[in-house]
């Protein structure tokens, strides 16, 4: 079982992948870094949680 994403989480990151889809891939450590770039007063943790689900959701898009 996986961890549980909370709506901050799937929101925040659904509206970045929206807005500025062409600017994320399949690599968390350049996600991480345009997320704190987008995103500017998130903790470290949250700014990773949502780096993780839009890498999550770039991979998914490539196999589909």
């Amino acid at each position: 079982m996986g961890r549980i994403k909370t709506r901050l989480t799937k929101r925040l990151g659904e509206q970045a992948y929206q807005m500025h889809g062409d600017k994320f891939s399949d690599d968390f450590e350049s996600n991480k870094k345009t997320v704190g770039l987008l995103t500017s007063k998130t903790s470290k943790k949250t700014r990773n949680v949502i780096a993780g689900y839009v890498t999550r959701r770039v991979k998914n898009k490539e196999n589909i």
